[in-house]
């Protein structure tokens, strides 16, 4: 049987890890907010060469102190859940081990601690620090009006690479390798760059006609671009109707956050909150 001493430090540390709604937790957010940023900062510091020639062991000797701080608090999550596989294999747990491991792997592969950039991934926090149910209620209504507008995206996605191949082939029969149009696939790429309205200039129609049909292109491109901002905003209109608050409360069982304001239970597992 556990000692209650024990199930109590590990509500404490559960509550200032996982949630923000007391002090000590948002303190404990904003302090790792600002340690991701200082490693990345050290990173970016560390990449450029009259910077690391001068500063190179304070560069290092900072990013390790970092590293082993990201390497306690990692274990730290583990230790503070019921189940700590659910942590391990979700989405901020994989984020959290990538950022760790990076200058651990520098003593195997050179240049490898260059990939703590992905620390910046764990900035997401700033939702739970800011701790603004309109913010959360927002991000979940983006998140749910790009699931339900997929179908219609793809759709009309596989449209526009039909016409971009359509066009991209006409461009090849009426500009030809003369003019840089060497062959289909590089007509495409043009069609496509120059439908988004990108226009890097690589290659340029020099006919007439060739120009005419660049310029639908173009004129077509801004109403493309247009489409998926129109569908997605009428999926976020119908889903925005309905507004859930939602806080930051973590579920010790299962790790999932986003509960109502007024649920008494993990909407997932059924597990009771703490309130």
């Amino acid at each position: 049987m556990s000692n209650p001493k024990t199930r109590s430090l590990r509500s404490k540390l559960h509550d200032i890890i996982y949630e923000a709604d007391t002090p000590a937790g948002k303190m404990f957010d904003i302090i790792l907010l600002f340690t991701i940023i200082t490693s990345i900062i050290l990173v970016m510091l560390e990449s450029v060469d009259s910077i690391d020639k001068k500063y190179h062991d304070f560069l290092n000797n900072a990013e390790w102190v970092i590293t082993i701080l990201f390497s306690i608090e990692y274990i730290a999550r583990i230790a503070t859940v019921k189940q700590p596989l659910k942590y391990i294999t979700s989405f901020y747990g994989i984020i959290d081990l990538l950022s760790t491991i990076p200058k651990y792997l520098s003593f195997m592969f050179t240049g490898s601690h260059a990939l703590v950039a992905l620390r910046a991934l764990r900035l997401l926090r700033v939702f739970r620090i800011l701790k603004l149910d309109r913010y959360l209620g927002a991000s979940e209504n983006l998140i749910k009006a790009l699931k339900a507008s997929r179908t219609k995206i793809s759709i009309f996605l596989y449209a526009v690479l039909i016409l971009a191949i359509i066009l991209g082939t006409i461009m090849y029969i009426v500009e030809g390798p003369e003019h840089g149009f060497t062959n289909i696939p590089k007509s495409v790429y043009w069609c496509i760059v120059t439908m988004t309205t990108v226009g890097f200039g690589d290659i340029t129609p020099q006919t007439p006609l060739g120009q005419f049909i660049a310029a639908i292109i173009m004129v077509t491109g801004y109403g493309i671009i247009a489409v998926p901002t129109g569908i997605v905003t009428a999926e976020i209109t119908k889903k925005g109707d309905k507004k859930i608050h939602t806080n930051t409360q973590s579920c010790d069982h299962c790790s999932l956050e986003n509960h109502r304001d007024d649920a008494d239970f993990c909407y997932h597992c059924g597990e009771k909150l703490r309130k």
